[in-house]
């Protein structure tokens, strides 16, 4: 899923319409990920390690053969083999489990959904807090948040906008949004999505006289 220069365009034009109406100002921001998710991934290796040493406990069988082919057929099995055995396969399992998960794709498909959502909610506060928050002279910044990869958004208000907006009326912009996404259509998806917001403010913060535009209307795309 990516982005075109038609896209930025369609997505900018849409922040400057809905700012016309409005003493708000919208940001809006698509990151590829909002997060690697290495530990997500040493978490599922960590599994993998102790479900092979599981297997070994429960069917400690090629051990015997190995020591039987290898060394004696008729003596037991020392202790030793079947330590060194479980060891050599658990860093073996840790190994392609890791080379596995590199893959950027099967790393966010195997972390789980609340994970995904707290990571771009945090992300989302982070990039607020550096672009919107407090940064206009009313204190009327809206940040409009997309998270490609895990098909996440957030819109997170400024000071003056979240005392007067609840949470639950940006629904229809995030719908919106989200829907769009899923059938890979972020651009129409973010400029839906900015207009919705572009509502809500003006009905809260219309227009007043000498208002100048305080944030830069452009998409940002880190």
């Amino acid at each position: 899923m990516r982005l075109t220069e038609a896209d930025h365009a369609r997505v900018s034009a849409a922040v400057t319409e809905a700012e016309l109406a409005t003493d708000g100002e919208i940001v809006a921001v698509v990151a590829g990920r909002s997060d690697a998710y290495h530990d997500v991934a040493l978490h599922w290796t960590v599994l993998a390690m102790l479900l092979v040493l599981a297997l070994l406990a429960w069917q400690p069988a090629p051990v015997e053969w190995l020591h039987a082919h290898l060394i004696d057929a008729w003596s037991e099995t020392p202790p030793r083999w079947y330590l060194t055995f479980a060891l050599i396969l658990m860093a073996v399992t840790f190994l392609v489990a890791r080379v596995i998960l590199a893959l950027d794709a099967l790393r966010i498909a195997l972390t789980p959904g609340a994970t995904k959502s707290r990571r771009v909610n945090r992300r989302a506060l982070t990039l607020f807090r550096a672009a919107a928050e407090k940064r206009t002279k009313a204190s009327t910044g809206v940040l409009l948040y997309l998270s490609l990869a895990e098909h996440r958004a957030e819109i997170i208000a400024d000071e003056s906008i979240h005392s007067k907006v609840a949470a639950e009326v940006w629904g229809e912009a995030m719908a919106a949004l989200i829907l769009a996404v899923k059938d890979d259509r972020p651009g129409d998806g973010l400029a839906e999505a900015v207009a919705h917001i572009g509502k809500v403010l003006a009905e809260h913060f219309p227009r007043s006289e000498g208002d100048i535009n305080e944030l830069p209307d452009r998409l940002i795309v880190l």
